[in-house]
């Protein structure tokens, strides 16, 4: 059961029954979204075509501020994004978000893709949804960023680990980043352990940090 919420920036976010917890931070959902993978991540990229792997489609909202940037910048996008629990088009259209940023056609498209097939959706976007469970599938290669957005490391305890972080790793170009909301212990330390550069930075709203992490080293 999956049901909509309202975060203190006016936008919606979903709460999961099934994880007991929400897609986004109270917050704002728009603001966490933006700050976290945009700003501190997508930004950072130098490169005029780069390749984004998401863990954790959600809501579409990642991915909308991404093909909102890359029209904005210019730069050429190829999003790739992991789901093993699509949320259904009729909670989709019930969120605001295109209240605050507009473009909602192109918002519901990204939702209507077909799964694990390439659709061009712009001169500067291509979006590829990837339907199953990231321990299981084979990743994309040569990622330049990564938005690590899963539900948090105590309720996908699976999903936070060094497997999955060395998959990750060895999906990525060198130079590559990372960002995710959770700044825990354990997080820093399996990142660590598999060859990321870990730096907490400041965090948004409640959270005290984030993480933007690098891969310096083949």
């Amino acid at each position: 059961m999956i049901s909509l919420k309202l975060t203190e920036d006016g936008s919606h976010t979903l709460f999961s029954e099934q994880f007991a917890e929400q897609y986004h931070s109270s917050f704002g959902a728009i603001a966490e979204s933006k700050y976290v993978y945009i700003e501190t991540g997508l930004k950072s990229c130098n490169s005029n075509i780069i390749n984004v792997l998401e863990m954790g489609f959600g809501t579409g909202l990642n991915a909308f501020l991404t093909f909102l940037y890359a029209a904005e910048s210019q730069k050429t996008i190829n999003y790739f994004s992991v789901e093993k629990f699509p949320v259904e088009i009729s909670v989709i259209e019930k969120l605001n978000f295109c209240e605050f940023l507009e473009n909602k056609h192109i918002f519901l498209e990204l939702h209507r893709c077909k799964w694990n097939e390439k659709v061009v959706l712009s001169k500067n976007f291509s979006l590829t949804k990837i339907l199953g469970d990231i321990c299981d599938i084979s990743l994309p290669q040569n990622i330049d960023v990564v938005f690590f957005d899963a539900f948090s490391p105590d309720k996908q305890p699976s999903l936070w680990n060094e497997k999955i972080f060395q998959k990750i790793y060895n999906s990525m170009n060198i130079n590559g980043i990372l960002t995710t909301y959770s700044s825990k212990g354990i997080v820093k330390q399996a990142l660590r352990n598999v060859g990321f550069e870990v730096k907490r930075i400041k965090g948004i709203g409640n959270k005290r940090h984030v993480l933007k992490v690098l891969k310096n080293f083949c």
